[in-house]
C-alpha cells in the first residue's frame, strides 16, 4: 500500500514562508507525476503545482511565482515552497502521486495564514 505523508503545515502571518514536505512510501524513480493540492473552506480541491518525473512543473495561476515545487527521488519525496504568503493561501494541502496506473493521496496538512 502506498502512503504519502505530508508535514510542514502551521500557522503563518501574511508575507511568511513555510516549506510542505511529502514523503512517499514507494520509490518514486520513474514515469510519475506528484502534485500538491488544496482545499479551503467550502470551496472545491484545487491543483497548487505538479512536477512530472521529467521535472517539468505546472502551477495555478495564483501562486506563479511565490510557490515553488520540486522533488528529491533519493529520498522519495516531494517539496513546496511557499513564500510571500497570503491569507487566501488558508486551506489543507494535499500530497498526490499518479504512480503507474495508481493515484495516491495524503491525508493534508493545514495551512493557515493570518493577516
Amino acid at each position: 500500500q502506498v502512503q504519502l505523508v505530508e508535514s510542514g503545515g502551521g500557522l503563518v502571518q501574511a508575507g511568511g514562508s513555510l516549506r510542505l514536505s511529502c514523503a512517499a512510501s514507494v520509490n518514486i524513480f520513474g514515469p510519475n507525476a506528484m502534485g500538491w493540492y488544496r482545499q479551503a473552506p467550502g470551496k472545491q480541491r484545487e491543483l497548487v503545482a505538479v512536477i512530472s518525473s521529467n521535472d517539468s512543473t505546472n502551477y495555478a495561476d495564483s501562486v506563479k511565482g511565490r510557490f515553488t515545487i520540486s522533488r528529491d527521488n533519493a529520498k522519495n519525496t516531494v517539496y513546496l515552497q511557499m513564500n510571500t504568503l497570503k491569507p487566501e493561501d488558508t486551506a489543507v494541502y494535499y500530497c498526490r502521486l499518479q504512480h503507474y496506473g495508481g493515484d495516491y493521496w495524503g491525508q493534508g496538512t493545514q495551512v493557515t495564514v493570518s493577516s
